[in-house]
């Protein structure tokens, strides 16, 4: 039985953006379900346009959703002498020859087609070229069979056939020499073992030609599954303007990678009518048949609302990780305060990102530079000084620092004094966050701890008495 083998395969001229990672997650899942192996492979002979810190941005953003490859990453311009002597051996067998038209040339072929209301396409008059033509350095064409028809069964759009007739004979090396795109791909899916091509279906008008190629070089012919694109709300192609941003932007925005990969899988795939996927669920139940044939149209608030359940329902220790960096973005230190795993149980239920729960829980590790005016204006009162009086009193003496105890003296405090609750609660929650908002006042108090919260106390007693 034949190993299934699929590959992503990205050209390094920017980011990995939503489109493409959701091909790599289609692709690496489909490899996952079968035993597979996945490969990845860097188109990078686009040489004007393809940079290292595109590489590098590819690598990163696949790394961070934890689509792990197999084999790769195969850097196309390392392979350049495989192409020449691929080139060497069609132009040998007489199923590649050398055109010498220049641009001008081609130019006047089209115009005449078009006046004529004919498909533009070139018309093969180099084909039987006998003598080099002095001066113009040729191209490299594939000699395209005339008669017949390419039959693709794909799997996500059904039976697609082309006429031969209709594919002019495509260039595989420019006049430096250089391999182009088409060509490239086929001779790396036949010596990499492709079995399964997943990609966009802009790459459809490329496959009759490509499949043409593998034939003339007698290789199999990998099964085909063109994914339709992705949409912005307005129906348009997904582009910056509609948030089709970097993978890693996700990240810096305070996304999990798990609920990013649960959005996008279910971005032109569904199982029934669930929306909650793990990656274990994703592997065992996607297939291929189950792609959508209509576009998908993106959605941010949904993605949000994954995030938020995956902030909500993840595992506490494997969100402190991901929380630790946004932390440090912020010049944090998160070994200088509250254990994060704490900070994400604490945070979870009113945050819906990382970025959001970084800095609402700035607090906790550092001291905050001023009080928000609205809250200090109707919490910071003179009235409020006596019950923040009688809670700094009784909470210095509380032993042991916790939650219950805390909660208790509170409680305790605002009997005393005649008050409800949240008249004695909240003066103390300005007074140690800044803020109005913050987790319930026994768990902000057990992190923050017994001498900050006592410190932070004195000073919105400060605070009161210098605004009197």
């Amino acid at each position: 039985m034949t190993t299934i083998r699929t590959r992503f395969a990205p050209s390094p001229t920017g980011y990995l953006h939503i489109g493409g990672a959701r091909t790599a997650l289609f692709s690496w899942l489909y490899a996952r379900k079968h035993g597979g192996t996945f490969v990845l492979r860097i188109e990078d002979t686009d040489l004007e346009r393809s940079t290292a810190e595109s590489v590098n941005a590819i690598l990163e953003g696949m790394t961070w959703l934890g689509l792990e490859y197999d084999e790769g990453p195969f850097y196309q311009t390392h392979r350049f002498d495989r192409y020449k002597a691929v080139i060497q051996q069609l132009l040998d067998q007489g199923k590649a020859y050398h055109c010498y038209c220049t641009k001008e040339e081609l130019d006047a072929m089209r115009a005449e087609q078009m006046e004529k209301k004919e498909k533009p396409r070139y018309d093969g008059r180099c084909r039987h070229r006998a003598e080099p033509r002095e001066g113009v350095p040729p191209v490299v064409r594939f000699h395209n069979p005339d008669e017949g028809e390419v039959v693709i069964e794909d799997w996500v759009r059904g039976r697609v056939v082309v006429k031969n007739g209709e594919l002019d004979d495509l260039i595989i090396a420019r006049s430096d020499g250089s391999p182009t795109y088409n060509f490239t791909v086929v001779v790396d899916d036949h010596d990499m073992n492709i079995t399964h091509v997943i990609r966009g279906d802009d790459h459809l008008n490329n496959t009759p030609r490509q499949m043409n190629i593998l034939a003339a070089l007698g290789a199999d012919i990998p099964h085909y599954a063109h994914v339709p694109m992705i949409l912005g709300a307005d129906g348009a192609r997904l582009s910056k303007r509609h948030g089709a941003v970097s993978v890693m932007q996700y990240r810096d925005d305070g996304y999990l990678p798990e609920a990013v990969l649960n959005y996008l899988v279910r971005l032109g795939w569904s199982h029934g009518d669930q929306e909650i996927f793990s990656i274990d669920e994703m592997i065992q139940l996607f297939d291929i048949d189950a792609i959508n044939h209509s576009a998908s149209t993106f959605n941010p608030d949904k993605l949000l609302w994954l995030n938020h359940h995956y902030l909500m329902h993840g595992d506490p220790a494997h969100v402190a990780r991901h929380l630790s960096w946004h932390l440090g973005q912020l010049g944090i230190d998160p070994s200088a305060g509250p254990d994060p795993v704490e900070i994400v149980k604490a945070q979870r239920e009113r945050c819906k990102t990382l970025v959001e729960m970084a800095k609402a829980s700035e607090f906790f590790y550092r001291e905050f530079e001023q009080y928000d005016e609205k809250a200090a204006h109707k919490n910071l009162t003179p009235a409020a000084a006596t019950a923040l009086e009688a809670l700094r009193e009784n909470l210095a003496g509380l032993m042991p620092w916790g939650k219950a105890a805390i909660h208790e003296t509170v409680a305790a405090t605002a009997e005393a004094l005649g008050v409800k609750m949240g008249n004695v609660a909240q003066p103390l929650r300005v007074a140690v966050s800044g803020t109005a908002v913050s987790p319930p006042i026994d768990t902000t108090l057990e992190l923050l701890g017994q001498n900050q919260t006592l410190a932070r106390i004195d000073h919105a007693l400060e605070f009161i008495a210098k605004k009197s």
